[in-house]
């Protein structure tokens, strides 16, 4: 072989080493993070965990499968909304649930003998919306912006307008801005399946209830019509809480002005180095008044599935990670680091925050709404990732 070919066969090796490593370490700062990837090795334990949709990405992060392979895991997970794992999933073979409901962790932890359970990070529930839509509902008395610039709906009056049937062209300046003749509605997921949309249940109905939290089957009945319109009247809606973001993110004001989601999604992908031109300079993050909090937590089924959860729980590193897909650990100060890290101010943790109704008590409310629907459940699995 010549000296020529020789030299032209090293400049292509060194060229895809080269290659090889830029695509290492941006793999490893999707989200800005620079912890590294996952080493190649076969000595790993697979962890099998059920997720819910939102928390995916935090998973699939390198970064974060590097923390996990560093202990001698390989953590594998597949999603389904909250209810769905807490009523209709087949755990058989699962080492760890991971749902964004105490309630359905806690009637998890039950069934399957539990003797502890990890709350790492939590996100309160909030509204993507967009600066002509907070502005017509501030001119309705139905939202405000406080001295920080934060933007809050009033659900009282919210649920007021929905029950008067009120549409966006019936608010002032509505021809000028939004002159839409739909109902003002927030779209959420599927009441059957998902915790988004019943966490948006246990808001209305402590409201309906007089700022009360449903605890008898009387307080119960005497909301539940309305409770039911707020679903019923949506039409179709997705199973789990990624698809109504991205369809918020995707079509616009003009079919998704009000969306319910956690605030993790918008600030997330805010942070997202691939992502942030998503959310452009007219949509806006709005917190429901009152509002409530969406704990993230996992119920161990193994002795492998409780090394994930003492990792999430109490390693730095992935509460870092954790906050860079913008939920919020233990230490509100991770959170205001990752947020700064990004040129962006951490919003201030929500005051009135409510608590949701026991299990038993919402499951019961789903139940008689999910009675309601003219179309049948998709089966349990049909939003389990294969």
């Amino acid at each position: 072989m010549s000296a020529t070919a020789k030299r032209v066969i090293g400049l292509v090796l060194a060229g895809v080493l080269v290659v090889g490593v830029v695509i290492v370490v941006v793999g490893g700062r999707l989200f800005g993070t620079t912890t590294g990837t996952a080493p190649v090795t076969t000595n790993l334990a697979v962890v099998h965990g059920v997720i819910g949709s939102e928390k995916k990405p935090f998973f699939d992060d390198p970064a974060v499968r590097a923390v996990f392979a560093e202990k001698g895991l390989d953590v594998e997970v597949v999603t389904a909304g909250s209810r769905q794992i807490a009523t209709s999933v087949d755990l058989t073979g699962v080492d760890f649930v991971f749902p964004s409901s105490a309630p359905a962790a806690e009637k998890i932890r039950r069934e399957a003998g539990a003797r502890s359970v990890f709350s790492p990070f939590y996100s309160p529930l909030a509204i993507a919306t967009f600066t002509p839509i907070v502005a017509l509902l501030q001119s309705a008395g139905i939202a405000n912006q406080d001295a920080a610039g934060t933007w809050h709906l009033n659900v009282a009056e919210y649920l007021k307008a929905v029950a008067a049937g009120t549409r966006w062209n019936q608010l002032p300046g509505a021809a000028a801005s939004y002159n839409s003749s739909r109902s003002i509605l927030i779209s959420s997921t599927d009441i059957r399946q998902s915790n988004s949309a019943a966490m948006y249940l246990a808001i209305a109905s402590y409201v309906a209830n007089g700022n009360s939290v449903i605890s008898s089957a009387d307080a119960e009945a005497a909301v539940i019509d309305p409770m039911a319109a707020l679903f019923l009247e949506q039409g179709f809606s997705a199973s789990s809480s990624e698809a109504p973001f991205e369809d918020y993110l995707s079509q616009g004001i003009g079919s998704k002005p009000l969306v319910m989601v956690y605030e993790a999604q918008f600030l997330g992908r805010q942070m997202s180095v691939t992502g942030r031109s998503a959310i452009t300079p007219d949509m806006v993050l709005m917190y429901p008044d009152p509002t409530v909090l969406s704990k993230h937590t996992v119920v161990p089924l193994s002795e492998q599935g409780t090394q994930v959860g003492e990792l999430l729980q109490s390693d730095p590193r992935l509460a870092r990670l954790a906050a860079q897909y913008g939920f919020r650990p233990a230490d509100p100060a991770v959170f205001t680091a990752a947020l700064a890290g990004n040129g962006l101010a951490a919003p201030a943790s929500p005051v009135n925050v409510i608590e949701p109704p026991s299990y038993e008590t919402l499951e019961a409310m789903i139940t008689t709404i999910s009675g309601r629907y003219d179309t049948p459940l998709a089966s349990p699995d049909a939003n389990v990732d294969k």
